[in-house]
């Protein structure tokens, strides 16, 4: 028998410690978490509208710690657990945010900036202590929990964006949706053509995927006078259905990321999700 020397890890150890444990960067990709923000848009507003507001957020709450404990245990990216976790931070991400505004009576225009004071706090923590953002440089419990805390974060600050454009700017659901993709499409282009780094590309993108996603499924479910009146019952089933086929779908192509590697100096090498 082969005994490590004391303070080494065996194969095993490393391997878990190195594993990614988030997806590719593909165009499904997007797909999918565009359709995670909206349903957990439409899906959180079912639930508080048809559930005392106490009781949703207790049980968004439970339904979350549930389901980022099941992706903080995992040994590596498993799409369902990862995806799961997703959608629970795009439901509570939601409740939050909308009990600071219409409970608390936060303005909108206040919520934003502070989460994206709080955002800004985060990505500037993050890359003081581990030195990157890379996305499939998440390869650490730290990074991890720096990650979804990020994430969390983006979904609340994307509710109260759109609602702003919505409500404050007058934009309706319509206009809102169509800021929003071009806003989105002004990384992907600047990343393309200008030369803008993938890793800030990336998460540009990434923030405006949750007010876009809001938006959409906002205009399609609303009853205001502009939507289209088809209910958040309706839509956020429509959407979960197109989530679930979807991710099917990146189970029979076996979709992975490629593991962390170790470079010559020992340290994980970095590899940047793309647009």
């Amino acid at each position: 028998m082969r005994i490590a020397a004391p303070g080494a890890q065996t194969p095993a150890a490393a391997s878990a410690r190195l594993a990614v444990k988030v997806p590719e960067i593909t165009a499904l990709f997007w797909v999918v978490k565009i359709l995670t923000t909206g349903m957990g848009e439409t899906f959180s507003d079912f639930l508080v509208s048809h559930l005392n507001p106490g009781l949703a957020l207790g049980s968004g709450a439970i339904a979350l710690t549930v389901a980022l404990s099941a992706q903080f245990r995992s040994d590596r990216y498993r799409l369902w657990i990862y995806w799961s976790a997703v959608t629970m931070v795009a439901v509570f991400g939601t409740m939050v945010a909308d009990a600071l505004v219409f409970l608390v009576g936060i303005p909108y225009l206040v919520a934003t900036v502070g989460f994206s004071i709080v955002l800004a706090v985060i990505f500037v923590w993050w890359h003081a202590r581990e030195k990157t953002l890379a996305v499939h440089s998440i390869t650490t419990a730290r990074r991890e929990r720096f990650y979804w805390t990020m994430v969390m974060t983006t979904f609340a600050l994307g509710t109260v964006a759109g609602d702003l454009t919505a409500d404050l700017l007058h934009l309706g659901y319509l206009g809102s949706i169509v800021v929003f993709a071009i806003a989105i499409a002004v990384p992907a282009a600047a990343h393309r053509w200008a030369g803008l780094g993938t890793v800030t590309a990336f998460w540009s993108a990434y923030i405006i995927t949750r007010p876009l996603g809001a938006s959409l499924t906002d205009w399609l479910s609303s009853s205001r006078q502009d939507g289209l009146n088809l209910g958040t019952g309706w839509i956020s089933l429509g959407a979960t259905i197109a989530i679930v086929a979807l991710l099917g779908l990146l189970t029979t192509r076996g979709v992975e990321p490629a593991a962390g590697l170790r470079s010559d100096s020992g340290r994980p090498a970095e590899a940047d999700g793309s647009l």
